[in-house]
C-alpha cells in the first residue's frame, strides 16, 4: 500500500503523544524517514511543512527539526457570509448600502496595506440588519489595483464581502479583535447610545502579496464569534 504524507503525518503525531519524540526531541530526517516509510522524500517533506505550520514541529537551519517545546496549534478561520450567519439564527437578512466612493487612500491606510501614494481605493460603508435590528456596521476599502473590477460593481444588491469572497482568491489574511467604545457614526449605525462597547473585527486579506482590501466590522453587544484549533 503506497504512504501517504497524512499517514506519515499520522505516525509522527502519533510518537509524539507516546512521547518516542518529546517535547525538544529532534526529529529524524527526511531521508531516513523516507526511508523507513519507503515513500519518495518530497512525500515526507510535505507531511513536514503541515506540521510545522500547524504549530507542532519547528526548523532551523543546520539544527534540523524538533518537536516545539510548547507546541501551538493554528486556529482555522473561515470567513462569514453574514447572509447565512443571520439565517442561521432564524432571522431575515436585509442589506443596505450607507455610501460608495472612490478615494485616494490615506496615510494610515497605505502604511497598513503598502499602497502608494495617490492609489485608488474603493470605500464602502453598509449595514447588516437581522429581523430589521442591526447585526453589523461594516466600513471597507478595496484596493482597486488588486480589483479592477470592483470599480463598476455597484454593490446596491449584495455586500463588498459576499461579492469578494465570490469574486476574488486570497491567500494571506489577518484577524484582529477589539473591544471598543462606540463612535459617534458606529452609534448610530448600530442604533446605541455613544460610547457603548462594541465587538470590533478588523480583518485584511492579501493575494500571493498585494493587498485586496481592509474592513472594519462592528457588532452590537450580544454577537460572539467562534473558530475551531
Amino acid at each position: 500500500m503506497r504512504t501517504s504524507y497524512q499517514d506519515i503525518k499520522a505516525e509522527v503525531m502519533n510518537r509524539i503523544r507516546q512521547n518516542i519524540w518529546p517535547p525538544g526531541a529532534i526529529v529524524p530526517g527526511e531521508i531516513d524517514l523516507a526511508k523507513e516509510f519507503g515513500c519518495a522524500r518530497a512525500t515526507v517533506n510535505r507531511a513536514m511543512r503541515e506540521l510545522v505550520a500547524e504549530g507542532v514541529l519547528e526548523r532551523k537551519r543546520k539544527a534540523g527539526t524538533r518537536v516545539k517545546s510548547s507546541p501551538t496549534r493554528r486556529a482555522e478561520f473561515a470567513i462569514p457570509l453574514i447572509r447565512e450567519e443571520i439565517a442561521e439564527l432564524g432571522a431575515a437578512y436585509r442589506y443596505v448600502l450607507v455610501d460608495r466612493n472612490v478615494e485616494p487612500a490615506p496615510v494610515w491606510l497605505r502604511a497598513k496595506l503598502d499602497v502608494p501614494t495617490g492609489a485608488d481605493m474603493l470605500h464602502i460603508r453598509c449595514m447588516h440588519f437581522a429581523d430589521s435590528q442591526p447585526y453589523q456596521y461594516e466600513d471597507r476599502w478595496i484596493n482597486l489595483a488588486a480589483v479592477p473590477h470592483a470599480r463598476d460593481e455597484p454593490f446596491e444588491e449584495m455586500g463588498p464581502n459576499e461579492w469578494l469572497i465570490r469574486q476574488v482568491p486570497y491567500t494571506d489574511g489577518q484577524l484582529r479583535f477589539s473591544a471598543i467604545e462606540a463612535t459617534d457614526e458606529v452609534a448610530e449605525y448600530l442604533d446605541m447610545p455613544k460610547g457603548r462597547s462594541v465587538f470590533m473585527v478588523e480583518r485584511t486579506t492579501w493575494l500571493e502579496g498585494q493587498s485586496v482590501t481592509f474592513a472594519r466590522m462592528h457588532f452590537p453587544q450580544g454577537y460572539s464569534m467562534t473558530t475551531r484549533f
